[in-house]
């Protein structure tokens, strides 16, 4: 079987071989794979859900499922029937429920436990998932992060989170959910960003933070890595502007014998979503929720803006 694209082009490969680069991590085959079979998952959608909109959905859901499961596909060349099969069954997941289905969500290789983060990481196809990402309009990008990658993924949790109507949430994820898409069908090889070793360094800077808030260190931390003016939206909606009084409730509350610890963090070149389990001694009295979640906004390498979500048991 050909495997190279020296002397053919893409559209000169069948579909095994088309299948073959794609598992190998070449993302433009697998793009040209999906172009070449729309039509017939177009189809397959329009005939379950009778909608045009609803279907349209339900391809771009299917080709972002596809680009995680690639490595799924034991017979390269039954890749058509493995694509519609994808298509019928997101659609009937549709029909079932009134819950969203989710950019890219990836059913389970292995784990079933596993979050969409862990899933991707097995993939060769990580870093362009990433790099898409990071090419979302930040509005976009910071709804996404919440929706995919964080435990933050009811609708009206990010509403909140983000200060904007349920309805401007599903706008942006149905937007961002059409973006994503195309461009899988349109990107070619090109070199991208080690996003595993930004999500890294951020992992590394959230854990610090954390360690600094233990040991009495909070404020000169923040100060090296924020911005003196920066903007912090609480979860009670009071905002305030500059690190002291957050650091003074940091203070507070770890001299109380309350402790963080790091159990996610999720990154983009500008949005960043830290996530933490918060333990806290009966006399630590009322105030925290047993889960935190940290939404950072990066400008010039330094943190711009925060928002701070707390979430129940």
């Amino acid at each position: 079987m050909r495997t190279s694209r020296a002397v053919l082009t893409f559209d000169e490969l069948v579909d095994g071989e088309l299948v073959v680069l794609a598992q190998s991590g070449d993302v433009a085959a697998l793009g040209s794979l999906l172009a070449r079979h729309r039509g017939g998952m177009l189809a397959v959608a329009l005939s379950v859900l009778r909608d045009p909109v609803e279907s349209e959905d339900a391809v771009q859901d299917a080709s972002l499922t596809a680009l995680a499961r690639i490595g799924d596909v034991r017979d390269p060349v039954a890749v058509g029937p493995w694509l519609k099969m994808i298509v019928r069954n997101l659609c009937r997941k549709r029909l079932a429920t009134t819950k969203a289905i989710p950019v890219g969500h990836l059913p389970p290789v292995a784990d079933p436990a596993a979050d969409p983060q862990e899933v991707l990481e097995q993939h060769a196809q990580r870093d362009w998932v990433w790099h898409a990402v990071g090419l979302l309009s930040p509005p976009l990008r910071t709804v996404t992060l919440l929706r995919y990658f964080s435990s933050v993924t009811r609708y009206d949790e990010i509403a909140a989170a983000c200060g904007i109507p349920v309805g401007t949430v599903r706008r942006r994820l149905h937007e961002a959910r059409g973006i994503l898409s195309r461009t899988l069908l349109t990107m070619r090889h090109s070199a991208h960003d080690d996003m595993a070793a930004l999500t890294a360094a951020r992992r590394r800077d959230a854990e610090e933070a954390v360690a600094a808030g233990h040991h009495g260190t909070f404020g000169a931390l923040l100060r090296e890595r924020w911005w003196p003016d920066v903007d912090i939206a609480w979860a009670n909606g009071r905002r305030t502007h500059g690190i002291e009084h957050l650091v003074r409730v940091v203070d507070d509350r770890m001299s109380a014998g309350t402790r963080q610890r790091v159990t996610g963090v999720a990154a983009s070149a500008d949005v960043v979503v830290w996530e933490t389990d918060v333990f806290s001694p009966p006399e630590a009295g009322p105030g925290c929720a047993p889960y935190m979640c940290w939404l950072l906004s990066y400008d010039a390498g330094r943190v711009r803006r925060v928002r701070l979500i707390h979430r129940a048991a």
